[in-house]
């Protein structure tokens, strides 16, 4: 890990989204509230929202950081879920890696929840992609 112990903690702030692309009729299904596995919405925001919390478990030299706030929100654009996370602490060093972190396992949890309805007659998904997560925003100083 990198040493940050002569850095100050100050406020940061990070966000990050991306897209799970689904086909129209999954979407449909999660519009209607059809899935059969519950509502993928908010089983990804409390799996969003737990990742951010164990990112340095996930990630090996991720530091540890004391979150002072998740929030996670889903939504339909035409036939994508975007997801948007945004992460806050005080600390030593960004909150960039919690913000993708979360961002991806709710993606993956959305995945997960609709998948019977992905497959195509082989077992594949030809039609369902992750895409586009990155950092939209990062900010450090005054609390936001």
């Amino acid at each position: 890990m990198v040493d940050v112990s002569a850095k100050p903690e100050v406020h940061r702030v990070a966000t990050a989204k991306g897209q799970l692309k689904l086909r129209k009729e999954t979407v449909a299904l999660i519009k209607q509230g059809k899935i059969e596995k519950g509502d993928p919405f908010q089983v990804a925001k409390v799996a969003g929202t737990l990742a951010a919390k164990q990112t340095s478990s996930i990630v090996p030299l991720c530091h540890p950081l004391p979150l002072t706030s998740v929030k996670i929100s889903l939504q339909i654009v035409d036939d994508n879920v975007e997801v948007e996370s945004t992460v806050k602490t005080k600390a030593q060093t960004g909150v960039e890696m919690e913000a993708l972190t979360a961002t991806a396992v709710a993606l993956l949890t959305v995945w997960d929840m609709t998948k019977q309805y992905e497959k195509d007659a082989d077992g594949q998904y030809p039609h369902t992609a992750i895409r586009d997560i990155r950092v939209t925003s990062k900010l450090k100083g005054k609390p936001q």
